[in-house]
């Protein structure tokens, strides 16, 4: 037979409470807040491109921030994050190459 739930008063009551409450005060906010107006792109804009010549740094109709120093900073650090892996799964032991990746527990002729 299956009983009711039961109410347990303690601690956890007053943190359930307050994400309630914290709950009600996001959802008044979100409810209340005003957003302007959409600004869209103009017609035959495509928006891929604009995004890539942005990241590029080359000029287009529609203004936009450039990005080819971040382009170029996260090229480096994922090359140097390759570079490292590669290093890391590749090594040398008593003149012998060992991979981290042999199914014969390391050793390859």
């Amino acid at each position: 037979m299956t009983t009711r739930p039961q109410l347990q008063l303690g601690r956890h009551l007053l943190n359930g409470l307050i994400a309630v409450a914290i709950f009600g005060v996001f959802s008044y906010v979100v409810i209340r807040a005003e957003l302007g107006e959409p600004a869209g792109y103009p017609e035959g804009e495509s928006i891929t491109a604009t995004i890539g010549f942005a990241l590029l740094n080359i000029p287009t109709t529609i203004p936009t921030e450039g990005f080819l120093v971040a382009f170029i900073l996260i090229a480096f650090v994922l090359d140097a994050a390759l570079d490292g892996a590669i290093l890391l799964a590749r090594r040398e032991e008593e003149g012998r190459m060992v991979t981290a990746l042999s199914a014969e527990g390391g050793d390859q002729e």
